[in-house]
């Protein structure tokens, strides 16, 4: 966890201009979207000029996602959203990456100044890992939470591969992960209705997969790697006696969130109620018997300036609907 010190130092940086970089950094920087116009246009200015390519693979967006995405020279590809894990490795194993390097990054996600740096040196340097873990700072109703997590974004080309889970994926880098410099901003949702409808759906996915066992991003190990020893947690963490408790006070009192005031204190009540939701709506399955309908988010149909694109076709030779 980061001091309060380096805290507000990062704010400086994550608040000030970022200067573009005389030549691009040997970055792909990939993005999956579904109605994210609200996001995209900050997302794609916080990359221009400093990655060498952006794609785009959209999941049938009805707003202005697929215009934002073409107004900034963004490559953009639409296929039908199936579940995180997929879509990702569909984007890793399908679109035409020549760089050397790939970074995932949402729409909500902005890189700070002093974080690209940080990635130009590791990417340029001559004893490269093979991935790379950043901090991300969590932002929650406008302002930022003093809460930071390790987040892995960027690996070799070819180096990586996603669990094939329905939600909450995770990179699984074939190689060593060394640690960058810098914050990653996560402003998630635009409002909390936004924010609350997201969690209603990933929340529904959480309890059918843990009604049919299905496996984790990795295998839950207590004494294994960060990852290993993060899905035993999320294992056990339904047997434990007074865990809502608990969570609230570790995310209050140890994560520190009472320093963003009443907005961290509602994240920490909030986040705590998302758990008993995944718990009760597991239950509820059980009781009913029933696996409820996935649920998305509203899709449309595909953009015909799209269709017609030679990326579109290139990635779906035979199966590419026409424009």
């Amino acid at each position: 966890m980061s001091t309060g010190r380096h805290m507000k130092q990062e704010a400086t940086y994550s608040q000030n201009p970022v200067a573009p970089l005389r030549t691009a950094v040997p970055v792909t920087v990939i993005l999956l979207t579904l109605n994210e116009a609200h996001h995209l246009p900050d997302a794609l200015r916080n990359v221009a000029g400093w990655a060498e390519e952006v794609f785009i693979v959209d999941s049938l967006s009805t707003d202005r996602t697929v215009d934002i995405a073409l107004e900034h020279g963004a490559r953009i590809v639409q296929r039908p959203f199936t579940n995180f894990g997929d879509q990702w490795n569909f984007a890793l194993e399908k679109l035409p990456v020549t760089t050397p390097w790939t970074m995932k990054l949402d729409p909500d996600e902005r890189l700070s100044s002093q974080l690209k740096e940080s990635i130009a040196e590791g990417v340029m340097g001559s004893e490269a890992c093979d991935g790379y873990e950043m901090m991300r700072r969590l932002w929650f109703m406008g302002r930022p939470l003093h809460v930071v997590q390790p987040v892995l974004r960027l690996w070799k080309t070819g180096k990586c591969r996603f669990s094939d889970v329905l939600v909450n994926e995770h990179p699984l880098i074939d190689g060593n992960v060394g640690q960058l410099k810098g914050l990653m901003e996560h402003h998630d949702s635009r409002d909390l209705h936004h924010w609350w409808e997201k969690q209603n759906r990933y929340t529904t996915m959480e309890a059918v997969m843990r009604v049919r066992g299905d496996a984790l991003a990795a295998e839950p190990r207590l004494f294994g790697s960060p990852l290993e020893r993060r899905m035993w947690l999320k294992k056990a963490f339904f047997r434990v006696p007074f865990r809502y408790q608990l969570y609230w006070l570790q995310l209050v009192l140890l994560r520190g969130v009472w320093r963003a005031g009443s907005g961290g204190m509602a994240w920490a009540h909030l986040r705590t109620e998302v758990l008993r939701m995944r718990e009760l709506k597991a239950k509820e399955i059980r009781m009913r018997g029933t696996v409820p309908i996935i649920p998305c988010a509203p899709a449309g149909d595909y953009d015909p300036r799209v269709l017609a694109s030679e990326l579109q076709r290139r990635v779906f030779p035979r199966d590419v609907p026409v424009a």
